[in-house]
């Protein structure tokens, strides 16, 4: 009998240049949130990303780190090589397309939570209406329950995409514990990781953002062409 193959490592180094492709300017707490890394490792990493002229620092209330031009173009030749070494893209591939059917619905559902239909008018949400409320998340608590073996199946052939199931299920638990700003609004949302996650899945497969075709077949080599 086959024992099962284990998911595709991700080193460190490339877990932390990743996360900045997917997320953007970040600070070292919520790189480390972001990786599943102890801050202390998260911070090493980035150091020794900036000497290698990868990653970039900028000071202020508003800074923090994010990519070089040179660290994008690593960070796409070397996820190219991952999926490719992992022989991941044809199951990256199909998660894809089953989270594309579900996205639309997570969009109607973030508008949502964040407006209502008062006496014929729509309005921003002030969540007075439990009942109303309630509705959202009861609908994004039954999302979930549909993203999640997407979630299972990225993991299953690359390790770093178990971080989202255990981040998007955090959001939601959280939510639903009352602290409401987990949905739609904080930098730890369930919307917030869901666009990490879409991010993540267009660059594995390098696909541009704001593409609409269908998602590329299995290929024969390295990665995108």
């Amino acid at each position: 009998m086959s024992l099962p193959v284990a998911p595709h490592p991700t080193p460190r180094d490339l877990l932390v240049l990743h996360a900045l492709r997917c997320t953007g300017t970040s600070g070292t707490a919520r790189l480390a949130a972001t990786t599943g890394l102890p801050e202390a490792e998260a911070e090493s990493e980035l150091i020794d990303l900036a000497v290698s002229g990868l990653v970039t620092r900028t000071a202020g209330p508003f800074g923090g780190w994010s990519l070089t031009d040179p660290g994008r173009a690593a960070d796409a030749a070397r996820i190219a090589e991952e999926l490719h070494a992992a022989d991941a893209r044809s199951a990256v591939t199909a998660a894809f397309e089953r989270f594309l059917v579900l996205n639309p619905e997570l969009l109607d559902l973030c508008t949502a939570w964040q407006t209502r239909t008062v006496d014929g008018t729509l309005t921003a949400n002030d969540h007075t209406d439990p009942a109303h409320d309630a509705r959202v998340l009861h609908r994004f608590v039954d999302l979930h329950r549909r993203a999640e073996p997407v979630c299972t199946e990225l993991a299953a052939v690359l390790a770093r995409f178990g971080h989202y199931r255990a981040r998007l299920a955090d959001a939601l638990a959280r939510a639903g514990g009352g602290e409401r700003e987990y949905l739609t609004d904080d930098l730890a949302s369930y919307h917030t990781v869901w666009f990490h996650l879409h991010e993540d899945l267009l660059a594995t497969l390098g696909i541009p953002r704001g593409w609409t075709a269908e998602p590329p077949s299995d290929r024969t080599g390295s990665g995108p062409r």
